[in-house]
């Protein structure tokens, strides 16, 4: 794992639909000099390799957050939830307030003290950012439409494990720059096509696009399998990527999901089968009559402050990927 590259990517805000700064670091971290293309969308697009035949390869960039939506007269501010975020999670939070002009400005959610509970009625939870009134809002460069993200803090457990906001899916992006970086040493005789999309967060949107633009062979979206529980059995960090073949929205190529297992055992690479809930990228190419399997890794409390991956199991999937590109 190139953990610099992941935590650089981590710290970064871009909630779906505001993915400008992410994205300006992912082109940052390209290799020197290699060609890329951004859509009137916003998705990021490189293509590799030379042949008739192309598998695409897809992470996304958006992460959740908090659109805000108004100011109020004593200066705090009303928001709307990006994404699936539980409102168990909203108060009590340190955030980042993303003004106009891209700085980042401190803010938190208030808690109504347990002292004060049994009486009071529980306020709508608004930001606070030091502001008592709309003039002192403005002046911080916070306008309605600006976003917030939650503060991040990495935490690295017994040498193993990350735990951090946002590691859905900003380790697909990170691990999709780093298979980019093995891909152009390899001889290809295919092309690869590599995205890091849009809002999929809000309904794959930025996956639509890519879907009605390019036709791969196969398609291979890289993002977060939600365990552990009843759903997802056995499926935990530590034993390996997971082959996401069901999930709310979808039912992975079966055939597409037994090479991929074939091929994993032939390189000794650990692989786990999984069911979960959600959707992801993937989901517009195969209503296009794509086959895909998403390629994941095993996420604990996914959609919080503390998601968890293995390392390990980071490094297999940068394995699984390059031999795909060598071996399909």
């Amino acid at each position: 794992m190139d953990f610099d590259k992941l935590t650089e990517l981590l710290f970064v805000p871009g909630i779906s639909g505001r993915e400008e700064i992410i994205r300006e670091k992912i082109i940052e971290l390209l290799p020197k000099d290699i060609p890329y293309h951004v859509d009137d969308l916003g998705n990021l697009i490189v293509e590799v390799g030379q042949g008739e035949e192309m598998l695409g390869f897809a992470a996304h960039m958006d992460e959740l957050g908090l659109l805000i939506t108004g100011i109020n007269p004593d200066g705090t501010l009303n928001f709307k939830k990006i994404g699936g975020i539980p409102d168990e999670l909203l108060v009590g939070r340190h955030l980042d307030v993303i003004n106009s002009s891209g700085e980042s400005i401190d803010g938190v959610i208030g808690f109504l003290a347990p002292h004060l509970s049994r009486s009071a009625v529980k306020p709508e939870p608004t930001i606070d950012v030091g502001a008592s009134s709309p003039e002192e809002v403005a002046e911080l460069g916070i306008e309605v439409l600006d976003y917030a993200v939650f503060r991040k803090q990495v935490s690295i457990l017994n040498d193993r494990f990350v735990a951090a906001r946002a590691l859905d899916d900003r380790f697909g992006c990170t691990v999709l720059l780093e298979f980019l970086k093995e891909a152009l040493t390899m001889e290809l005789n295919k092309k690869l096509l590599f995205v890091w999309t849009v809002q999929e967060e809000v309904g794959l949107v930025g996956a639509q696009a890519i879907a009605s633009q390019y036709h791969p062979a196969l398609f291979f979206p890289i993002d977060s399998f939600a365990c552990c529980s009843k759903l997802t059995g056995s499926v935990k960090p530590g034993k390996g990527p997971v082959l996401r073949m069901s999930d709310s929205s979808s039912i992975a190529s079966y055939d597409l999901g037994k090479r991929l297992l074939s091929l994993a055992k032939e390189m000794n690479i650990p692989l786990q089968l999984g069911v979960t809930g959600g959707g992801t990228d993937g989901i517009p190419f195969q209503r296009r009559g794509i086959k895909m399997v998403p390629l994941s890794l095993a996420l604990q409390n996914l959609h919080s402050e503390v998601e968890y991956l293995a390392i390990e199991d980071y490094d297999n999937l940068l394995k699984l990927l390059t031999e795909i590109a060598r071996n399909f």
